[in-house]
């Protein structure tokens, strides 16, 4: 009798470790995707352009030659180019006229309340101006839709928040460029050639412009999706 128990006893401890072991790996893979693909699994899902949406090309800086095409690869649209840094919208300690000679007080999108962006606590995303070239609106992209920018290793999730110049591209704001380990400096920050991977998700948007959390969840969630 007292071995029957002792055998049962141990089947049931056994069953137990099991059981634990199975959800820690079941949170474990869980943690995997909330976290999202690395940065070498993106950009080797972006390394072609797979089907070029832009009727041309983009220059990095005004005067440049224009080399940046604006691709879509299995919904999700993408650029590679330099990283400017965008100050502008909320004056902040940071981002204000002092700090950068072309601050503006405007984003092209709001927060929720109605107030300009914070460029320098929102991670944001700024598109080219629409021209002939391109046209953002054509592709489901807007104020809000979420977007996966990966740099040396470090990938970021952010929104499209504001709009730039219609000749250029390659630019994200000041949250952006501290987030992907870049010189934020509105004067002397930002990072040149086509090194910075920007991957927009069309028709995925955060719940509120301003809501990090719902970006970063939403991104990581489409990322895992392109990398397949």
């Amino acid at each position: 009798m007292q071995r029957t128990l002792t055998k049962i006893a141990v089947t049931a401890l056994a069953l137990t470790a099991s059981f634990t072991l199975t959800t820690t790996q079941a949170s474990a893979d869980q943690a995997d995707v909330a976290a999202g693909p690395t940065a070498a699994q993106l950009k080797a899902a972006v390394s072609k352009c797979t089907k070029q949406i832009s009727k041309g090309k983009y220059a990095h800086d005004a005067g440049g030659s224009r080399t940046a095409s604006v691709c879509k690869t299995k919904g999700a649209v993408h650029w590679q180019a330099d990283f400017d840094v965008d100050c502008d919208g909320q004056k902040t300690a940071k981002c204000n006229k002092s700090t950068d000679p072309s601050w503006q007080n405007a984003t092209a999108w709001p927060q929720s309340n109605g107030k300009p962006l914070n460029a320098e606590k929102l991670p944001f995303v700024v598109v080219p101006g629409i021209s002939s070239t391109w046209n953002y609106k054509n592709a489901g992209i807007g104020g809000g839709t979420v977007a996966a920018v990966v740099y040396k290793g470090k990938v970021a999730y952010a929104v499209v928040g504001d709009v730039g110049p219609a000749g250029i591209i390659g630019e994200g704001s000041y949250a952006l460029a501290k987030a992907l380990g870049i010189n934020p400096n509105p004067k002397t920050g930002g990072v040149g050639g086509a090194v910075v991977d920007y991957i927009l998700f069309p028709g995925v948007k955060a719940s509120k412009i301003e809501d990090q959390a719902s970006a970063k969840s939403l991104g990581a969630k489409s990322a895992t999706k392109l990398v397949g």
